[in-house]
Parts: structure tokens; sequence; C-alpha cells
């Protein structure tokens, strides 16, 4: 019986990998509907590209980091290439949410980052800047031992990412004719129904991401935990929509899409422990939150972010992890608990912003003395799809308002190749 149980365990811990790695394909299409075509190729490749640097990063230095015997509770110190390591399943779960953790930087330095310089962060942050984290909340570091709780990842990976998102995208600054002095314009994305079949695949894969995080088959605690991450993400939707008809005058569809990701992370950090009436509670407030944010670093902050991703992952993320504390079913402040746990969870949410601050601004600033962070002013008003890979999306073409034709243009090259054969 025990060995059949291992295997069953193993099976579902495999298939919430699997369901998190498909989230990448979500994250593309949100981020791809959300921002103009002719940037479409440039942000799958940082996708695709961001998960495959991410697993191999992970595999030689960021698993034994976070999971390694603990060195003073700040890091961990062996298993380097998963040498000495058997539990190769649990790296496959854990290298997954490495890579989607990174991944969120994209979307808010989406249009106007280069790709080089992007790549070189996803390698500090799956190497090293995520991986510490882990360390401290998962990996037995100083704080599991005060007693944070974060059981599938709010603040571990979504203000982690959205932390870095936000550094990078201040110091990269706004994409091209977003603000025009006072003024804050709008650049629409180009495609609503991509940016919505990306949000159905990230709830279908955050089923996997909270559920697979039990790491076992239990029969009593993974149907609350799939429970709570579908009523909180509905809650979200719910209480977006009605927010910004109220607000607006009109049910706002990129936001609405948002308050699903938001009401999903918000849920993460307390999905096994709070009651189904707490997720609600917590999706409700999530998209609020979430769509007040957007608007605050749109139009006060001036932070251009193309998807919402910091307001998303980051400010959901916060409110999810300090709603633990008020909803936590065993010792929450709602439950009799006091102010202990939030204050645990306050001094997590400080410790993971204050650190990811400070590594990625300084790995930002150290690649920018050897290289820029962003394209040339030329490069953004044409796209990245010509620019950083000489091809296009949707229209096999040449022809665009404002540029000559390349010569290294992929679509040039076909042109000049059908020359040849006809010629022939």
């Amino acid at each position: 019986m025990e060995a059949v149980q291992s295997s069953v365990d193993m099976i579902w811990m495999m298939i919430g990998a699997i369901l998190v790695f498909f989230m990448h394909a979500g994250f593309a299409m949100v981020e791809t509907g959300f921002t103009r075509s002719k940037n479409t190729v440039n942000i799958l490749m940082k996708n695709l590209l961001t998960v495959s640097l991410g697993s191999l990063l992970y595999f030689i230095i960021g698993f034994a980091i976070m999971f390694g015997p603990s060195a003073f509770g700040l890091i961990g110190t062996e298993g380097f290439a998963l040498l000495g390591r058997e539990d190769i399943g649990f790296f496959v779960f854990q290298a997954v949410f490495a890579a989607t953790c990174a991944t969120i930087i994209s979307g808010a330095v989406a249009e106007r980052m280069k790709l080089s310089s992007y790549l070189i962060l996803v390698v500090a942050m799956t190497g090293v800047i995520y991986p510490i984290v882990g360390h401290w909340v998962w990996g037995g570091g100083w704080l599991a031992e005060l007693g944070y709780i974060d059981f599938a990842g709010s603040s571990v990976v979504h203000l982690t990412g959205a932390v870095g998102a936000l550094i990078a995208a201040w110091l990269i600054g706004p994409r091209i004719g977003k603000y025009s002095g006072h003024s804050v314009n709008v650049i629409p994305g180009h495609s609503v129904p991509l940016g919505a079949l990306g949000v159905f695949i990230l709830w279908l894969g955050w089923f996997g991401f909270n559920g697979g995080s039990t790491l076992a088959a239990d029969p009593t605690l993974v149907p609350l935990v799939i429970a709570n991450t579908l009523l909180a993400a509905s809650a979200a939707v719910l209480s977006t929509a009605l927010y910004t008809k109220l607000r607006y005058k009109r049910i706002d569809a990129s936001l609405t899409l948002n308050g699903a990701l938001s009401g999903l992370v918000g849920i993460t950090a307390g999905c096994a422990n709070v009651s189904l009436i707490g997720a609600i509670a917590i999706g409700l407030v999530s998209g609020v939150l979430m769509t007040e944010s957007i608007r605050f670093f749109d139009v006060k902050a001036r932070i251009d972010d193309p998807v919402g991703a910091i307001s998303v992952h980051g400010i959901a993320g916060i409110w999810g992890t300090l709603a633990v504390g008020l909803f936590d079913v065993a010792n929450g402040a709602f439950y009799g608990g006091g102010v202990s746990v939030i204050t645990i969870q306050f001094i997590g949410v400080a410790a993971i912003i204050g650190w990811t601050t400070l590594t990625v601004g300084g790995s930002l600033l150290t690649i920018r003395l050897f290289t820029s962070l962003r394209v040339s002013k030329e490069d953004e008003t044409i796209g990245l799809d010509y620019s950083e890979h000489g091809t296009q999306a949707y229209v096999l073409q040449d022809v665009f308002k404002g540029a000559e034709p390349r010569s290294n243009d992929f679509a040039h090259r076909l042109t000049q190749l059908g020359k040849s054969v006809e010629a022939k």
C-alpha cells in the first residue's frame, strides 16, 4: 500500500508540474494579446527562452540553493546539478515554478527591453534571486522557522517576480508615446481574444500550481485547495467587473481578465489554510485592489506596465500573503488567533521586497555597465520582431510605415530566394 500511495502521489505531483509548465503558454498569450502585434514574435521568444534557460539554471544551481542544507537559514549549500539528490520529481515541480517567477518580468518590460539584457536577468532570477527567497520560506530557512505561511507562492513566486518587474520597468522607462507631458496615453493591445485565451490557460494551470503544491494526492486537502482556487478567481472576476462598471461606467475587458489572475495570485498563499468563504473574500478584495493599483502605477507613478504584471502579481500577492493572517482557520485574526500570524506575514513580505529590490536593481545596473537595457528608438518604433528577430508574426511583408526594408529581414531573404528560383 505504501508503494501504491507513493506512486499515486508522484503522479499527482507530475500532473501538477505539467499544468504549471503549460502556464507558460498562458503567459505568452496574455502578454501577446495585451501588447502590439509588431512585438509578438519577441514576446513568444522571451517566454520560450525563459522556461528553457530557467530550467537549466535551476538544475545547475537554483535547486541546491533553494533546498540544500541550510547555512544560517539563508541559503542552501549542497545538491548542485542534483548531485546526491534522488528526488527528481520534486525538482521538476520546483523548476517550472522558478521559470514562472522569472517570466512575470517579461510582460512588464514588453516592447522595449533588449532580449539579451532580459535573458541575463533571467539567469540572475532563476539561478540566485528566486531560489534564496524560496529557501527562506520552503527550504527550512529563517522565515519558515518564524512560522511564515505561503503555501504555493503568493509571495515566494509572484511577489518576487513582480518586484523584479517593477524595478526593471522603472529603470528602463516607459514605451515611446506612453506619456506626453501630463497626459497618459493608452497603447492598446492588438488581440483581446489572445489575452482571454491566455487567462483561461493560466486559470487551468493554476489548479496544478496550487493543487500540486500539496506534493501528495491527499483526498482531503487537494479538493479544498482546488475549490479555494476556483472560488477566489471567480469572485475576483465579478468584483473587477462590478467595480469597473461603477468606476468607469462600463465593464472593462482587460481589467476583468486580469481580475481572474489577481484572484488566483491572492489565494495562492492561503489556499490550504482558509475556508471556502475566506477564499471568496480574498478574491473579492483582490479584484478591486488590482484595478486601483493598475491606475496608480499607470497614472500616478507613471511606470509603464503593458500587461499589469506589477499589480496582478505584486499587489495581489501582498494582499494574499497578509490575508492568511486574517483568514487562516487555525490561527488567523478572524478566528481568534490575534495578530501574531499577520505580523510574521508582514515581516516576510518586507524581507522579500527588500531582497528582490536590491538584487534585481543591482543586476540591472551591472548589466547597464556593459550594454543597454532597452533597444534603440528606431528599433522600438519599428517593433522588436524586426529588430531582434528579422521577422513578423502575422503578415510576411517588408512594408511598414516610416522604415526601409532591411537586408537581413527574414521576409526580405525569402523574397530574394523566390527571385533566384524564378530566375532559374
